[in-house]
């Protein structure tokens, strides 16, 4: 049995290798065959080639200080890894402050009706305003830093995330709840032992589904000023015409995006271990 889980791990391996591969072999022929210039569209062999130089500018957290060098502070890659966590960080904390928020709001207007009626038609009318509107309250409320940032991730996935719970909870199959009816259940029971852990599996795929636009509205914060970050280093390489430096910084933004989002799908076999794969029930039918 494990050297069958060790065997998909290695071909599942393999095939995101191919997959990232066949994408950058493309890229390389658009620009081996003069398709692409290399001025505006550089080709990965170009900015990969030297990651100490492009790392210098990942030193977003200094840069700013009164007679502080590109040359002096950390290093290339501490640079690097201290503005991708600081921006990873920032995506997972709204994430998670997103999360409990919204589903403790979603089951709380479907056990109460009063609730109900006080609170969703003002989650519903703001639920399409762009996270981007939010930026100036953010700033307002918070000033720069960390808080700011976050609070944006969190603005931009509450109110969806709100009307996915209540939609999680109308799809639950009544028959669960009638048999929990039948055998005694309270109310509260019944959303405890039967409504939450059935929207549980919903949820988490909506919450996987929300993690990519976390980590849009976060480097959207970072870009305007609210903080050091990847973001920063976007705004960066724009003001400076630096091709090189964006495609590099959008290959790290999507190391970290692919790493966070196969983590998330490892905590969500955990936490639902009694389900099956999902893929594995496609290619069975």
């Amino acid at each position: 049995m494990a050297s069958m889980v060790g065997l998909d791990w290695l071909a599942r391996i393999w095939w995101a290798f191919l997959s990232i591969s066949l994408f950058a072999g493309l890229w390389e022929l658009c620009w081996a065959m003069g398709w692409a210039d290399e001025k505006l569209l550089p080709p990965p062999h170009i900015f990969l080639d030297n990651i100490a130089e492009q790392g210098r500018y990942f030193n977003t957290a200094t840069r700013w200080q009164v007679g502080q060098s590109m040359t002096e502070g950390p290093s290339a890659f501490e640079s690097m890894l201290i503005t991708g966590a600081a921006t990873t960080a920032r995506v997972f904390v709204g994430l998670i402050i997103a999360s409990v928020l919204a589903i403790g709001v979603g089951v709380l207007i479907r056990y109460y009706r009063f609730f109900d009626r006080l609170v969703l038609p003002t989650i519903t009318l703001l639920s399409p305003v762009s996270p981007i509107a939010w930026l100036p309250v953010a700033i307002f409320l918070f000033g720069i830093g960390n808080a700011p940032a976050i609070f944006m991730v969190v603005v931009a996935l509450f109110f969806h995330m709100v009307l996915a719970t209540i939609n999680q909870i109308d799809t639950v199959n009544t028959n669960l709840i009638n048999v929990a009816r039948t055998m005694g259940a309270s109310k509260a029971q019944i959303y405890a032992r039967v409504i939450v852990p059935a929207i549980l599996p919903g949820m988490l795929q909506v919450l996987r589904m929300n993690l990519f636009g976390a980590w849009m509205v976060v480097l959207v914060a970072e870009s305007t000023g609210v903080g050091y970050g990847m973001g920063q280093v976007i705004m960066l390489a724009r003001n400076t015409f630096n091709p090189s430096l964006v495609f590099f910084t959008i290959a790290v933004i999507g190391v970290l995006g692919f790493t966070f989002d196969w983590l998330l799908r490892l905590a969500q076999r955990r936490i639902l271990y009694w389900l099956p794969d999902t893929v594995e029930r496609l290619r069975v039918l």
